[in-house]
């Protein structure tokens, strides 16, 4: 199916002024992490999150949830939080890590800083607030996915003023099958039916996909896990990369921010 290039227009509202840098605000970011202090990945994140924040790198701080639950006071400290991917770590497998990493969860919804969950955080937030997560490799996604905005991502104020179908960076194995009861569905893939969502009455967004990644840094953390590309995609690495089409959803996250903190 080709991309629908016809932009929201009308609902766009609050994200179709000119935007302020979040990093002209001086907003202090949380990123919650889980990953082993081995994983390469651990400082692309960053990376990648101030790139698409606008923001310096010194105004994201990294919380480890392998190390414990941070307190509300702790939490409390931030203007936003974002939620990112977790390496070799999975919701539906579980572990000794995962009820402490699921209270942070609720705490962020019971105290409503605003919150950005991608990949992994999606996940946790989902089941932390009653939905439910599974390990599907039938479902399973990696590189440049097509992905359509539900009826509600249309008339969403920050979704909205997205193309109704556009690429979006995937890799995953788990996917969420039952959204939280307060959650609405604003976005869809072929195999996935829960792609995106917002928590009613919070400044609480999920994603599945990685906005905060554009097609190099995808690239390069696949590079990082190279055991998942064949086993989803059948491909060998170098074919993965020539066949991953380009995509920028980078500006989602910096709207967020702006709009809400």
């Amino acid at each position: 199916m080709a991309i629908d290039e016809v932009e929201g227009g009308a609902h766009n509202n609050a994200f179709n002024r000119s935007q302020t840098d979040a990093a002209s605000q001086m907003a202090e970011f949380l990123l919650v992490q889980v990953r082993d202090q081995d994983d390469p990945m651990l400082g692309q994140e960053v990376d990648c999150f101030s790139n698409s924040l606008k923001c310096d790198p010194d105004q994201i701080t990294v919380f480890d949830l392998l190390s414990g639950c941070p307190t509300v006071d702790y939490l409390s400290r931030f203007d936003v939080v974002l939620l990112g991917g977790s390496g070799d770590y999975s919701v539906a497998e579980g572990g000794d890590w995962l009820p402490p990493a699921l209270q942070a969860m609720r705490e962020l919804y019971e105290l409503g800083i605003p919150t950005f969950a991608s990949c992994w955080g999606f996940q946790a937030m989902a089941a932390a607030l009653g939905g439910e997560v599974v390990t599907d490799m039938s479902r399973a996604e990696l590189g440049a996915v097509e992905v359509c905005l539900t009826d509600d991502g249309v008339a969403d104020p920050l979704f909205g003023g997205l193309s109704k179908r556009f690429l979006a960076p995937m890799g995953h194995q788990d996917c969420v099958v039952k959204l939280p009861a307060n959650a609405i569905r604003i976005a869809s893939s072929e195999k996935v039916e829960n792609q995106a969502f917002k928590i009613v009455d919070k400044p609480i967004y999920g994603t599945q996909f990685h906005p905060e990644l554009d097609r190099s840094a995808l690239i390069e953390r696949v590079k990082a896990y190279p055991q998942y590309v064949e086993s989803i995609t059948g491909d060998p690495l170098d074919v993965f990369a020539e066949k991953c089409g380009e995509f920028n959803l980078r500006q989602l996250l910096c709207n967020f921010a702006n709009a809400y903190r």
